[in-house]
């Protein structure tokens, strides 16, 4: 059975893929900015990259006139924080409250 976040983990899997996501963050980029970010690429490269976040959909992409202009789409993004990482928050902080506690405790113990 296939999960409908496997394209993502696989889009995301890709550190040049990530870099790409992490300059889009900054804001919408035109394709001919992201493949200036990457001189090691060629410009052909950076397309497949491109394509494979869309295909994941990471990236939207519109076209204003002669040039494309990428932004990122955090909900795929959304939707792996609050399958993988929002269920442990609790957890999380409970255990920090906990050990707060417990140093606190231990201090005030010395004293």
């Amino acid at each position: 059975m296939s999960d409908p976040l496997d394209v993502v983990w696989k889009a995301l899997s890709d550190s040049t893929r990530r870099a790409i996501l992490d300059f889009l963050r900054e804001g919408p980029q035109k394709t001919t900015a992201i493949v200036d970010q990457f001189p090691g690429l060629s410009r052909f490269g950076v397309m497949k990259h491109l394509d494979v976040l869309r295909e994941a959909g990471l990236v939207n992409t519109r076209e204003e006139g002669r040039f494309r202009v990428n932004s990122i789409n955090v909900i795929p993004i959304r939707q792996i924080y609050e399958r993988w990482v929002s269920r442990y928050e609790e957890i999380w902080a409970s255990q920090l409250t906990d050990l707060k506690k417990s140093l606190e405790s231990e201090t005030r113990k010395r004293k």
